[in-house]
Parts: C-alpha cells; structure tokens; sequence
C-alpha cells in the first residue's frame, strides 16, 4: 500500500517532527524514504553534528513507516528491536533515511535502514524488528 501525500503532509506537521526536522517523503510496499534537517539545537554537545539519539529517532521513525506502509488499515506499527551502527559522524545539515522490509511474518515485520550524507556516505546502518499492533480508540493520552 502506498501512503497518499496528503496523508504524508498531514503526518509532517506534527510536533515531534518538526522539533527535530524529520521529513517523511515516502511510504510503500514495505519501504520508506525520509530526510531530517536538524533544527540547531539537536546538535549538542557538537555545533552542526545531530545527537545520536536524534539519528537514532530518525532511523526509528522511518522503519516505522515502512512497516505502517504493510499493516491493516487502522492498525499501527511498534518497534520491538533496533540495532544501529554508527559508521562515521553525522555532520551536515541533512541527512537521508532509506528503510526497506526484509520479511513480514505474520504481525511481525523484519526490516534494515540505512542514513546517509549529502556526499552519499553512509552513517549509520541498522536492523530492527516491529510489531503489527491494533489501535486502541478508546485509549486517551492525558
């Protein structure tokens, strides 16, 4: 299934996103392209070089919607496990995220990522595993 734009423009504008400069450009079929401008305070302690939790979260947040891109409508997509490998650091003012599904079993959905550079340089490299899970409606967050 592919995620319509509106649907993607409607999901960029949230709060967590836009604090950290994450951009989800694409969601289908099991995979997921994402781009993250971080905004300058996501770069500490090192001016221009993101946290590598915010690296992290970009990694998350895109594997995520690739795996959302396979689930019943309605559902949701959980992380069970991610493995991230930092493979140099992540300096520059933006950064690509490529997610792609391994294999879907049952509600269980394998996938690997990769971040990359402006000079196409790989960053980080990771493999997680999520989880197909039902959306609660009756669930209200205080």
């Amino acid at each position: 299934m592919k995620l319509s734009q509106d649907f993607l423009d409607e999901l960029n504008d949230n709060t967590l996103y836009n604090s950290i400069g994450i951009q989800i450009e694409l969601a289908e079929n099991g995979t997921a392209k994402s781009r993250l401008q971080p905004r300058p305070e996501m770069c500490w302690p090192t001016p221009g070089q993101p946290h590598g939790g915010i690296i992290f979260t970009f990694m998350d947040t895109t594997m995520a919607w690739a795996g959302l891109s396979l689930v019943h409508p309605g559902n949701h997509c959980a992380t069970i496990n991610l493995d991230i490998q930092f493979t140099r650091p992540a300096r520059g003012k933006l950064f690509k995220c490529a997610a792609f599904t391994t294999m879907k079993k049952g509600r269980t959905i394998f996938m690997r990522a990769e971040i990359r550079n402006t000079e196409d340089e790989i960053l980080a490299l990771g493999q997680g595993t999520f989880r197909e899970v039902k959306m609660d409606v009756n669930h209200q967050s205080s």
